[in-house]
């Protein structure tokens, strides 16, 4: 199991993006949070197996159909103990 920490950039809040990402998330059976952060990025923690995590990050530019996705940061951190997908 591996987990990264990504941000994201650009018109991401108030567009359903973090609600879009818990979708994606779950079905890839991952583990982790969507959080609005105050300088209007979005903050999004995935953990699970790695071919589905890479694939939660590719998909992180694609969002919900509202958003317009900017930029995708992301860096791995260590496991956290997180039970299911949620936002915040």
């Amino acid at each position: 199991m591996i987990c990264v920490r990504c941000i994201v950039s650009g018109k991401v809040q108030g567009v359903w993006y973090r609600d879009t990402t818990r979708s994606k998330a779950r079905s890839l059976s991952l583990t982790g949070h969507a959080v609005n952060l105050s300088d209007g990025t979005v903050e999004v923690v995935a953990c699970g197996v790695a071919s589905q995590v890479k694939a939660l990050q590719e998909w992180l530019w694609e969002g919900s159909q509202y958003s317009n996705v900017t930029s995708v940061k992301c860096e791995p951190i260590e496991a956290g103990s997180f039970n299911q997908f949620n936002i915040g």
